[in-house]
């Protein structure tokens, strides 16, 4: 009996050790280019430009959602958390990227170019949640206020980022 509860405890010992996954940066050389990488590991390869996925976009309607890896520039960076980003697409258009699960977040100062992986869909934010992002970049109270209307979003839920340092 008493090999079998130590027996016991040494399996219930090895399964509650588990590997978490690190939320921290690491860096990565890929293609000769050096990555902070955040969230899932991904390779730079076979990413889409922004012009490309920009040309994406435009087939999708509200609630659509294909898989995408996508190169582009930090246009913006939530200044509180960094919970959130917006790129660029080109011809004044915006991804706005948020990280699955809240499991990561960008540095404050995040800047240049980087390559996204996993959901784009398009969809329509409300004026709440429009303010709300407005006053973590750190807009001003008048800006804030301005927001008067629903706004067609292109936007992006990432699982992993490559930051090019």
């Amino acid at each position: 009996m008493k090999k079998y509860f130590v027996l016991l405890l040494m399996i219930s010992l090895v399964f509650s050790c588990k590997n978490e996954k690190s939320t921290e940066s690491m860096t990565t050389e890929t293609e000769e280019m050096a990555y902070a990488s955040f969230g899932d590991e991904i390779k730079a390869d076979a990413a889409i430009t922004a012009q490309a996925m920009a040309e994406k976009y435009k087939t999708l309607k509200a609630g659509d959602t294909i898989q995408a890896k996508v190169s582009a520039s930090i246009n913006e960076v939530c200044s509180k958390k960094g919970c959130w980003m917006k790129l660029d697409l080109g011809n004044d258009e915006e991804i706005m990227v948020t990280f699955k699960d809240y499991g990561f977040f960008m540095p404050l100062n995040a800047e240049g170019d980087v390559i996204i992986n996993g959901k784009a869909f398009v969809t329509e934010k409300t004026v709440e949640e429009l303010r709300h992002y407005a006053e973590d970049a750190g807009k001003s109270k008048e800006e804030i206020e301005a927001i008067t209307e629903t706004e067609k979003t292109y936007a992006f839920e990432a699982d992993g980022v490559l930051l090019k340092q």
